[in-house]
């Protein structure tokens, strides 16, 4: 019965420490494995093909030469540590898309440095004008998403919409 007692009170000082000032509940690191990938990826695209159909534009698909061209570039920002859409060697996005092999027009590029998720990230990409319209361009049939993540848990996300 004291072995029971000792660890509740232990998970209960364990669980306010949690807890902010503003009583609110800490963030926690958003830790992405390997092999959350797709998981991250397709629940990306969903979320996003929601929106255009709200906004009356088509559907896009995961395009792997786009995913190749956004994962190499937030791997770039990172490196760099500022979030830009220029490349460490000088290159745009259209010239990271045509290096890719992309064999469509690349409509626009969004980026980001945070530690929130994938969600709340394109929330954050839909409250501003241009970010917006990156993603709801009605041109756009396919969509390349990927990320760094660094050890600390800051991410470095990249999406980009071709036709």
């Amino acid at each position: 019965m004291a072995v029971l007692l000792l660890l509740s009170a232990c998970g209960a000082q364990n669980s306010s420490s949690r807890i902010g000032a503003d009583g609110q509940p800490l963030p926690t690191v958003y830790k992405i494995r390997n092999s959350d990938t797709s998981r991250i990826q397709f629940r990306l695209v969903d979320s996003v093909n929601a929106l255009r159909a709200a906004s009356g534009a088509g559907p896009v698909q995961l395009n792997s030469q786009l995913n190749a061209a956004a994962e190499t570039h937030s791997r770039d920002m990172a490196r760099q540590n500022r979030p830009w859409h220029f490349g460490s060697d000088g290159s745009s996005p259209i010239d990271r898309v045509a290096r890719a092999g992309y064999p469509g027009q690349m409509l626009g590029e969004n980026i980001s440095e945070t530690f929130e998720n994938e969600l709340e990230t394109l929330a954050a990409w839909m409250d501003q004008p241009g970010t917006r319209q990156v993603i709801l361009d009605p041109k756009a049939v396919n969509i390349g998403f990927s990320w760094f993540q660094e050890s600390n848990g800051k991410i470095w996300w990249t999406l980009l919409m071709g036709s």
